[in-house]
Order: C-alpha cells, then structure tokens, then sequence
C-alpha cells in the first residue's frame, strides 16, 4: 500500500464513524467498566473492526491506545497459549485510567483467519515455532495491515497518541500512516508454561520488548 504523506493522508479522510453505543464491560475477575463502542464507514480492508473509547482520551496530553488483534481462542476462551486474553483485560484498566482508545481489529492469528491458525497450531505441537508454522502454511509470518487502524484513529479525531504494545511493528505502521506516535508503552508480560516458546520466539524473531522469566518447560524445549 502507498503510504506516501499524499496517500496517506487520503486514506486517513476515507473513514467516518458510523454509529456509537455505550456497552458496560464486565470481566471474568470482576472487573467492570463502561465503554462507548464506535463502528466506522470505509475502512480500507472492509472488516468490521471496533473502537472502545474509555474514560477521557482528552484528559491526558495523549490518549492512550492499543490495536488489540482478535484472538478467539484467547480472549473469548481463555487459552493459556497465548498471551492475548491477559493482554486485553490489561489494556482495557489501563486505558480506563488514562483515557484513550483500544481498536479491537479483527485480525485473527496474526492475519491468517481461525482456522490457519488452528493449523499453525497442530505444527506448533510438531516442533515449529509460531513463525515457522505460518509459513509452512504458505502463509506471511505477519499478514497485518494497520491502514485500518489508522483510519479509526483519524475518524476519531486522535492524531497524536501514546501506543501500548510490545510489537514494534504496531508503532513503524501507524508512523509510515502518518499517525504520530509520541511514546511506546509495553505491555505485561504474561508467561506460562504453556505459551513461554511463544513468547521466546516473539522476542527472538520479531523484537518484541518482552522480559521473559526462564520456566522449567522453556528449559526444557531449549535444552
């Protein structure tokens, strides 16, 4: 995709909002909050991604955001082989507090769908990492495009923003977009025996800002 300061900026206009509902949020640790969910018009890849806007983006000299990539198997069903269910739950307190905006994209298994995924996973348990099973699919290590996300930040009217996330992919895009990113802030780290090669491989192979703890089953695997 151009991303060109023209083209970008063109692409940034393409988007509105479409509707606005208010939604209380409750999660299974009890924590509670109410969020305005925003849906939008013309965005770049035609999915049906969402904004939840929480406490007061204007409150902070820059709203905090995350760009939370759907994880079924995490988020919804609370799979320990990730760390997407803990990663949400986190940015949305942290959010509330701060004000800001988490972009729920719909971009399961990095991009590849539900079902590559679910595939990526039975070669995981083969031996190969997250990255290396993508591609034994066929599949890009990474499919995703932040253009969308962009374009909700640009419909909401936030230009400037402070980024949560360990992936410094999220914050180049949305750059090149022509969004500025003024601070990345990590996130928690989240490890388990079950997601810790996970973790690793993230680290190791695309630069996430993760400290991983070393666990009797990594040590394992390594060894």
């Amino acid at each position: 995709m151009d991303t060109t300061p023209s083209a970008a900026h063109t692409l940034l206009a393409d988007a509105s909002v479409r509707s606005r509902v208010t939604i209380p949020l409750r999660f299974a640790d009890g924590y509670e909050v109410t969020a305005e969910a925003v849906t939008f018009h013309g965005l770049a890849d035609g999915k049906e991604h969402v904004a939840l806007i929480l406490g007061d983006p204007t409150a902070a000299a820059a709203p905090l955001v995350r760009m939370h990539s759907e994880c079924l198997t995490g988020d919804v069903f609370g799979s320990a082989r990730c760390d997407c269910g803990p990663q949400l739950r986190e940015a949305v307190e942290r959010i509330a507090a701060t004000g800001g905006v988490l972009l729920y994209l719909r971009q399961e298994g990095r991009g590849i769908g539900l079902y590559n995924k679910l595939d990526a996973y039975a070669l995981q348990d083969a031996g190969l990492d997250t990255y290396e099973a993508n591609t034994a699919l066929g599949l890009p290590e990474d499919g995703r495009d932040y253009s969308a996300a962009a374009q909700m930040l640009a419909a909401l009217g936030l230009a400037e923003l402070d980024l949560l996330t360990n992936n410094p992919d999220k914050a180049r895009q949305l750059r090149d977009l022509g969004v500025r990113v003024r601070f990345v802030e990590p996130t928690g780290v989240f490890a388990t025996d079950s997601n810790i090669r996970y973790l690793h491989a993230k680290a190791e192979h695309t630069h996430h800002t993760i400290r991983l703890p070393e666990t009797a089953a990594f040590a394992t695997l390594a060894g």
